[in-house]
């Protein structure tokens, strides 16, 4: 008879959340490198992205599709749980218990029935789509033929979520619970790979806008001078699916609109007449609330 695989959460110990952490925090390696669909619609088709030695490949399953920038969300609230657990000296843990409610308000969303069942959607997506990656994976290597010691890259590969549980009496939701892939957990607890984000950033409806956010505050921070990136190299980096010309035109109507918040947006040109994008950081005052 074959054997079950032990499920992980008898070897973790368990992590009560708390409703309200102090700060929200995003994790930086998600923020800069394209990790999950942009669109609404279900996506099957996988992400690829290879570019200065970083390698990224995510895969979906058709019956749920791949995790959606919008799904990204119960990762920058698990980080923001763990965070403030660490900032009071608290013992945190891959394994987080917790009621969906507390997610839902965290990240603005409604608490009704449809929220509820969103949210188990995106946890399935979690669960279901697949990572790997050589992105935060350097070892070093030896070299047989002449002894000397290289940098080598150690392929990851996981889900967003590894297991999700939930607890119902009488149809009523008692708690849940997940637990996080190592690759994750570690990047915060051991390095801290997290920045902190506006809470206007649940706001954005676009996956676009959300994506640029991101891409700003990783890239932009507190600089003054801000960054600037051709529409080419940014096509490159967010995954899309859109047709170029179309993902050009949602950037033109992001900075017509300035609706990134804590950052403003200004079409330039190179000088090789390429259309490009240049942000830098406005509204100080606001920004340090949550830096």
């Amino acid at each position: 008879m074959a054997r079950t695989a032990p499920s992980e959460r008898r070897q973790l110990d368990l992590f009560s959340c708390i409703p309200e952490p102090s700060g929200i925090r995003d994790y930086q390696d998600l923020m800069a490198f394209p990790f999950f669909s942009l669109a609404k619609g279900r996506r099957i088709k996988s992400l690829l992205y290879d570019r200065d030695g970083v390698t990224i490949r995510v895969e979906a399953v058709p019956e749920y599709g791949m995790a959606t920038i919008w799904d990204a969300d119960v990762l920058i609230w698990a980080a923001s749980q763990i965070m403030d657990a660490r900032n009071r000296g608290a013992s945190t843990s891959r394994l987080l218990r917790f009621m969906p409610h507390q997610f839902l308000r965290f990240a603005g969303r409604p608490t009704g029935k449809l929220g509820y069942e969103r949210f188990r959607a995106a946890l399935d997506r979690l669960q279901s789509t697949t990572v790997q990656t050589n992105l935060r994976a350097e070892v070093p290597a030896s070299d047989a033929t002449d002894g000397r010691q290289r940098k080598a890259r150690r392929l990851h590969r996981f889900s967003w979520i590894n297991e999700w549980s939930e607890l119902t009496v009488g149809g009523t939701t008692r708690g849940m619970e997940i637990i996080l892939p190592d690759w994750f957990y570690q990047g915060i607890v051991n390095e801290r790979l997290v920045l902190a984000i506006d809470p206007a950033y649940f706001t954005l409806t676009g996956g676009i806008e959300r994506w640029l956010y991101r891409l700003a505050r990783k890239h932009g921070g507190r600089s003054k001078k801000g960054w600037g990136f051709t529409f080419k190299t940014l096509y490159e980096k967010s995954g899309s699916l859109a047709r170029y010309s179309d993902f050009a035109l949602d950037l033109r109507r992001i900075v017509e609109k300035q609706s990134i918040p804590g950052y403003e947006l200004t079409l330039t040109r190179d000088r090789r007449n390429r259309e490009c994008l240049q942000v830098t950081r406005c509204d100080p005052l606001r920004l340090a609330r949550y830096s």
